[in-house]
């Protein structure tokens, strides 16, 4: 299976068992060295991520990179690992979400999922709108510009 990139905005709901269904699409994407696993850690901006096996293995290296010597990096390396979670899913589809990461992300029952070309975030709608009023502004000029960029050679 060729990789494919992980696209689009889905909305959907928390079970009473912290599952939630991850779309289809975002599904077939996964390479299959993945092992129908995904590693979900804490976002940098109160929300979820959701990295497949193989993005995971690749970020596990680049910590290994770091020195648990120096505080900066040893504080970095704890808070991405200290929230990962190995999720495997299940028949239907779903994955579990631990409740630290749901308690972090601020999700009570309904999520936005966006695919975020090598990862997925997972998102308290509310809180996503938020930040996409405040934080995540991109104007015209910005979006043209890095649109250009994305052209050059």
């Amino acid at each position: 299976m060729t990789y494919l990139s992980f696209t689009g905005e889905y909305h959907y709901s928390i079970d009473a068992k912290g599952r939630v269904n991850l779309p289809a699409p975002l599904r077939k994407a996964l390479p299959e060295s993945s092992e129908e696993t995904v590693v979900l850690t804490r976002g940098q901006t109160e929300n979820i991520v959701a990295f497949p096996l193989d993005e995971w293995k690749k970020i596990q290296l680049g910590l290994n990179k770091l020195s648990t010597i120096n505080p900066l990096h040893r504080n970095f390396i704890r808070s991405l690992t200290r929230w990962a979670s190995y999720c495997k899913f299940d028949s239907q589809g779903r994955i579990a979400i631990p409740q630290n990461l749901l308690e972090y992300a601020n999700i009570k029952r309904d999520v936005t999922i966006i695919g975020l070309n090598s990862e997925i975030e997972i998102w308290d709608p509310e809180l996503l709108q938020q930040h996409e009023q405040t934080d995540f502004k991109l104007d015209q000029e910005d979006f043209e510009n890095l649109a250009d960029e994305l052209r050059r050679p």
